[in-house]
C-alpha cells in the first residue's frame, strides 16, 4: 500500500476521479490537505454567483418573489442529499454558532437541569454553552473524554448520572483527533436528555442519517466538505416532532408566521421556519446550493468508501514511515470509527506544518498542542496527492527543514 504505483493504482480505479477537474485548482504542485477547515472552489458556483448577481442588478427589489424561500429550499436539499433528514426539517441560516445558541436556548426554555459536553468538543460549542450556563443559571457539566477516540457513550451515561440534565451537546466527529462518535448509543445513554449535535465535521464526509438515527436536534457548517465558500451560511436540523414545542430565543422577522403584516406582535412561523432570524445572505447561499448538488451527485456511500480508502492510506504511511520520524497516529485506526481528516501528532508539530507550507508545497492545518491535521475531502482529493504529500513530509522532516522556519506564533494556523 505505500508505493507509488499503488496510489497511481487506486485513483485509475477512483469511481470519484472526474469531480475534481469540478473545482478550482490554481497550482497544480500545491497538494492541498486542509479541505477539512475550507472546501475548494466548485466551479459551477462561479457561474451561480454570476446568475444571481445578473438577476440583483436587473430585478432589484423584485428578485425577492424567487429568493424569499431559499433558506428552506437549500435546507430540503441538505436533508435529502446530505443529512439523511424529512423535508422540512432542515434550514440553512446564520453561523454554526448561532444556530447552537438558537437550538440550545430553545431546549432549556422547555427543561430543567444541567448541560452536558466534553472537554474535547470545538471551541465555539463550548464559548456558546458556557455563555448559556451562566445566562441561565444552569450547571456546565463538562466530561473529560479520550482526546483520540472521542466521547463515549458511558462517558455520557456517568455525566448524566451525575444529576437533572437539560441537553447533551457533542460533535459528530471530533474536531482534532477525526474520532467518529456512535449517534445512536450515545442518543440511549443521555435519554431521556436530548442531544444536539455538531455535524460540521462529518456533513458531506460520512453518512449522517438523521431520521433513521432518531436524532432530535443537529446544527453544522457548510464551509468544509460542502464547499460551500468561506464563512457561508451554516444548517440547523429539528425533528418535525418538536419544532412546535421549541421557540427561538432570536425573533426575527424572517421567523414570524405573517411576515409581511408588519403591525402584528411576533408569532413563530410553523415548521422549521421559525429558527430563522434576519434576512439571509442571498449571495453566499449560492454557494451552499451548488455544493450540496455535488454531494448528492456524487452519493454518500461513494464519499463514505473513498474517504476511508484515503485515510487508510494515510494510517499505512505513517506506519511504515513516519512513526520513526517521531509521529505518532493522533486519531482512530479502525476507519470506521474516523471521518474524513487524520491527525499526526508530532513534538515539532507547529514547525513542520510552517514548513510544509512553505517549503513542500503541501498545505494541511495545525492544532494545538501537537497535531497535523491531513483532510482528505473525497470529491477532490487524490491517493496520489496523499502519497506525494507524505512523502514530502517525511523528506522534509529527514533533512530537518521545519528547524530553520519562523516558528513563532500566527492567528490562523
Amino acid at each position: 500500500m505505500t508505493d507509488r504505483s499503488h496510489a497511481e493504482r487506486l485513483d485509475a480505479e477512483d469511481p470519484l476521479a472526474a469531480f475534481r477537474e469540478r473545482f478550482a485548482i490554481h497550482d497544480p504542485e500545491t497538494i492541498y490537505l486542509d479541505g477539512n477547515s475550507l472546501g475548494r472552489l466548485p466551479l459551477a458556483t462561479r457561474g451561480r454567483l454570476t446568475e444571481l448577481t445578473d438577476a440583483w442588478g436587473s430585478a432589484l427589489v423584485r428578485g425577492w418573489h424567487d429568493w424569499i424561500d431559499l433558506p428552506e429550499r437549500l435546507g430540503d436539499l441538505l436533508a435529502d442529499a446530505v443529512l439523511g433528514a424529512r423535508p422540512g426539517e432542515v434550514i440553512v441560516t446564520d453561523s454554526t454558532t448561532v444556530n447552537l445558541f438558537k437550538l440550545a436556548a430553545a431546549v432549556l426554555d422547555t427543561r430543567t437541569g444541567a448541560i452536558v459536553t466534553d472537554s474535547e468538543n470545538f471551541p465555539t460549542d463550548r464559548y456558546v454553552l458556557d455563555g448559556l450556563s451562566r445566562g441561565h443559571g444552569r450547571e456546565l457539566r463538562v466530561f473529560d473524554t479520550d482526546p483520540l477516540n472521542g466521547p463515549q457513550a458511558e462517558d455520557v451515561k456517568r455525566a448524566c448520572q451525575a444529576g437533572d440534565v437539560a441537553f447533551v451537546s457533542l460533535s459528530h466527529v471530533a474536531y482534532r483527533s477525526g474520532a467518529l462518535a456512535d449517534m445512536e448509543q450515545i442518543a440511549a445513554a443521555a435519554a431521556p436528555a436530548p442531544v444536539i449535535w455538531d455535524l460540521s465535521h462529518s456533513a458531506g464526509a460520512v453518512p449522517v442519517e438523521l431520521e433513521q438515527r432518531g436524532v432530535a436536534l443537529a446544527v453544522g457548517c457548510t464551509y468544509k466538505y460542502l464547499n460551500a465558500g468561506p464563512g457561508a451560511p451554516a444548517f440547523l436540523y429539528v425533528r418535525t416532532e418538536l419544532q412546535e414545542r421549541l421557540r427561538t430565543p432570536i425573533q426575527g422577522w424572517f421567523g414570524q408566521r405573517h411576515q409581511f403584516v408588519m403591525e402584528r406582535p411576533y408569532d413563530p412561523a410553523s415548521g422549521v421556519r421559525r429558527f430563522l432570524a434576519g434576512t439571509p445572505p442571498i449571495l453566499a447561499l449560492a454557494g451552499v446550493e451548488e455544493g450540496a448538488k455535488l454531494i448528492a451527485e456524487a452519493g454518500a456511500g461513494n464519499l463514505r468508501d473513498k474517504a476511508a480508502a484515503l485515510s487508510e492510506l494515510i494510517v499505512a504511511i505513517h506506519d511504515e514511515r513516519l512513526a520513526q520520524l517521531g509521529f505518532r497516529l493522533g486519531s482512530p485506526r479502525d476507519p470506521a470509527r474516523r471521518g474524513a481528516h487524520v491527525s499526526l501528532a508530532h513534538d515539532d508539530a507547529w514547525a513542520i506544518c510552517r514548513a510544509l507550507i512553505e517549503r513542500a508545497k503541501v498545505v494541511p492545518d495545525f492544532r494545538t498542542p501537537d497535531s497535523i491535521r491531513l483532510g482528505v475531502p473525497p470529491l477532490y482529493t487524490r491517493f496520489t496527492d496523499v502519497y506525494d504529500a507524505l512523502d514530502r513530509l517525511a523528506t522534509l522532516v529527514e533533512r530537518g527543514d521545519h528547524r530553520e522556519v519562523d516558528s513563532g506564533p500566527l492567528r490562523v494556523t
